[in-house]
């Protein structure tokens, strides 16, 4: 049985033993805590720890709070034991301990390419498209589709090719103008999106790949007859049943999907998946990982997607992300949950709480004027050595608080800041760490805490004071 030392301050000890106790049971490990003489953990740094630890039995490691400061190197050399940092709020120690030996999923493995239309390229300036092709291409795609514009003739679409591929990147071409598209494969681009009765004759002698569609969405057998014809030219293809938006024929062209995928079962598959992120009013990121899916049950191996809404303006990454977690989840044989949470950005996957009776015990133990703000059970709560108050409304609260706490204006801006992150977070059933950023899956901004602010500005000397955390 493995044998750890978990060190913390005097305001945490009580909730370090608790969430040990709850986690203890289903761990193989044994836990002792060593309460250091500081009052807010988060104040630790590795010097003054080595002054004040004493170890009088062998452990496998030491835990640490994780907003300790300094380099834990030192303490390994003095003490002769691992050290880590653990998490930055108490409430995570179960989850950070559980885990153990076990290794994060490997998401390196997707069956699924990204094809990133730039749209409406041809009114764009060359400095636009290749910045925009280079975020797509940083964002997961494989593919930049130059999408063109009925009725207006690129005669630039040749050049703007042979500037992307000199960039290294890959280059697909959709319209159905012969010129454009015969001037793109010139130079360069290896897709054409796409071909049916209407542009087969021009097109088929091409050397390159097409996209076949129907004539008509659901026309599905006109698609049966441009295979039929690309097959005998001996040409490159994959099929393409398209995507029809939400209440314009959605799920019989799902049926077209799985159709062509029991005819045609050696044939490439794509899906225009930006048909459905760009034309349903709601944030993209669970409607990716619903398409993937789909993708990767019905064996369809590219995508084509854009970023032109702003409720899909992260939809290429959103789709890199989700393709992963889904060939993962499908080559494992689990259900994808508990797998990569950088898709959930609305809410949280689970909100931790510590309960009314830990948060007054807390509040009775602060000697200090420093406010510490939590956000549970459908409230703010506020406290410091002064008093302990809660409610829904933060100008009400800090009318409340700051009646006679003499605030100064940096510390009223603090304040005013967490407490909109406290309302952000009550609003959306999210969790909320006093100086810690909310978490928005990946488009998680990083904070500078308050902490490390003030850390900086000090001349080294620590110091049993500063603005508290529950760590």
């Amino acid at each position: 049985m493995a044998s750890i030392l978990i060190v913390t301050g005097k305001l945490a000890e009580a909730s370090v033993r608790r969430v040990l106790a709850e986690a203890s049971p289903g761990l193989n490990v044994q836990f002792d805590v060593r309460v250091l003489p500081i009052t807010v953990a988060a104040l630790m740094h590795s010097e003054w720890v080595r002054r004040k630890l004493t170890i009088e039995k062998a452990y496998d490691r030491v835990v640490l709070p994780g907003w300790c400061q300094g380099d834990i190197r030192i303490l390994e050399a003095e003490f002769g034991v691992p050290f880590e940092l653990g998490p930055k709020d108490v409430r995570d120690l179960p989850t950070y301990l559980g885990k153990g030996p076990r290794a994060a999923p490997d998401l390196s493995a997707y069956d699924i390419e990204i094809i990133a239309e730039i749209n409406h390229a041809p009114r764009m300036s060359d400095a636009d498209i290749l910045a925009e092709a280079c975020h797509y291409r940083d964002s997961g795609a494989d593919i930049i589709d130059l999408g063109c514009i009925p009725g207006e003739a690129w005669s630039r679409i040749g050049d703007v090719t042979r500037l992307l591929r000199a960039e290294g990147l890959r280059v697909s071409v959709d319209s159905f103008e012969r010129a454009e598209v015969e001037s793109a494969v010139a130079a360069g681009a290896e897709l054409v999106l796409s071909v049916n009765s209407t542009n087969l004759a021009w097109a088929a002698p091409l050397e390159v790949e097409f996209v076949a569609i129907p004539d008509l969405p659901h026309e599905f057998e006109t698609l049966a007859t441009t295979i039929e014809q690309l097959e005998a030219r001996g040409r490159r293809f994959r099929i393409d049943p398209i995507i029809e938006p939400v209440g314009m024929g959605f799920a019989a062209s799902l049926w077209r999907y799985n159709e062509a995928r029991r005819r045609w079962p050696h044939l490439p598959m794509m899906m225009g998946i930006g048909n459905i992120t760009e034309l349903l009013e709601v944030d993209s990121a669970g409607v990716n990982l619903l398409l993937a899916a789909v993708c990767q049950e019905l064996a369809v191996g590219s995508v084509l997607t854009t970023e032109v809404i702003n409720w899909a303006s992260s939809s290429v990454r959103e789709f890199d992300l989700a393709r992963r977690v889904i060939k993962y989840a499908f080559d494992e044989r689990v259900i994808p949950k508990h797998l990569d949470s950088r898709l959930v950005m609305l809410r949280d996957a689970r909100v931790r709480e510590f309960g009314d009776a830990e948060l007054r015990a807390l509040a009775a133990q602060l000697a200090d004027p420093n406010f510490r703000i939590f956000v549970e059970r459908g409230e703010i709560h506020v406290m410091n050595r002064d008093g302990y108050w809660h409610g829904t409304d933060p100008f009400e609260l800090f009318d409340r608080f700051s009646a006679d706490a003499g605030l100064d204006a940096s510390h009223a801006f603090y304040l005013g800041y967490e407490l909109a992150k406290a309302v952000t977070a009550l609003t959306l059933s999210k969790q909320y760490t006093q100086d810690q950023p909310l978490q928005w899956g990946f488009l998680t901004r990083a904070e500078p805490s308050a902490h490390e602010r003030r850390r900086q500005q000090a001349t080294g000397r620590i110091q049993d004071s500063g603005l508290g955390s529950q760590g």
